[in-house]
C-alpha cells in the first residue's frame, strides 16, 4: 500500500512539472497576462530604464514585467545601470559579475542557425534578458497546445526543453534598442537563422531571478 502512495505522490509530482503551471490566461497558444493600467504606466514612463538606451519588445508579457520589477527592483536597476554604463559594442566577449548581485551578464558573439539546430527552453526560476548590439537575433515561441515538456528538467541549469511542431512557432525578430525578457511562460528558442544576409550577432544574456506572483491585482 506504501508502494502505491508513493507511486501515485511521484506520479502527481511528474505531471505538475510537466504542466503549464504559469499559465496566466489570455491566449491559449501564446499565454501572457493581461495588461493591468498600473503596467502600462509603469512600460510608458520608463523610469526603470536607468539611461539604458532600449525599450522592451513588443512579445514582452509587460504584466509580468512589472511585477516582477514591484518584487524586486534592485535586481533590475542594477542590471539596467550595468548596461548603460559599458559599451557593448567594444568589450570584449565573456561573462561580467554586476557588483554587489549576483547576476552575471554574458556578453556572446555568435550566430543565428537553422532551427533543426537550436534547442527549445524554459526556466521556471530565472528571466532571460537578451539584449542584441549587433544584427538580428532570430527567436521562437513554442505554442502551448502543441507543445510539450520532454519533463527531463535540469535544476542544476534550471531548464526544461520541449517537443514541438514548427509549423506551429512564432517567429519574432530580435534588433537593437529592443530588448527581449523571456519568463517562465514563454517557452522559446534563440539564435535561429533569418531571412538577412548575415547571421552574426552579439548578444547580451542575464539570467533574472524570477519570484512567484500571488493572483492579487496590481
Amino acid at each position: 500500500m506504501n508502494k502505491l502512495i508513493l507511486k501515485g505522490v511521484a506520479m502527481l509530482m511528474l505531471a505538475f512539472a510537466c504542466s503549464d503551471s504559469a499559465f496566466a490566461g489570455g491566449d491559449e497558444a501564446f499565454p501572457h497576462k493581461k495588461v493591468t493600467k498600473n503596467a502600462k504606466f509603469f512600460a510608458k514612463d520608463a523610469k526603470w530604464k536607468n539611461n539604458f538606451g532600449a525599450l522592451p519588445d513588443k512579445s514582452v508579457d509587460l504584466q509580468e514585467f512589472y511585477e516582477q520589477y514591484q518584487m524586486d527592483p534592485e535586481q533590475f536597476e542594477k542590471a539596467f545601470e550595468w548596461l548603460a554604463t559599458h559599451n557593448l559594442y567594444t568589450i570584449e566577449a565573456g561573462k561580467y559579475k554586476i557588483e554587489g548581485t549576483d547576476l552575471t551578464v554574458s556578453v556572446e558573439d555568435s550566430e543565428n542557425k537553422p532551427l533543426s539546430e537550436r534547442r527549445s527552453e524554459s526556466h521556471y526560476k530565472h528571466i532571460d534578458f537578451q539584449y542584441v548590439v549587433k544584427g538580428t537575433e532570430g527567436f521562437r515561441l513554442l505554442n502551448h497546445v502543441t507543445s510539450q515538456p520532454n519533463c527531463k528538467y535540469d535544476a542544476k541549469k534550471d531548464v526544461i526543453h520541449y517537443d514541438f511542431e514548427s509549423s506551429d512557432l512564432k517567429v519574432i525578430e530580435s534588433k537593437p534598442f529592443r530588448f527581449m525578457l523571456f519568463m517562465p511562460n514563454d517557452w522559446h528558442i534563440a539564435k535561429v537563422m533569418t531571412d538577412k544576409e548575415d547571421q552574426n550577432i552579439r548578444v547580451i544574456v542575464i539570467k533574472l531571478k524570477y519570484h512567484e506572483v500571488s493572483n492579487s491585482e496590481n
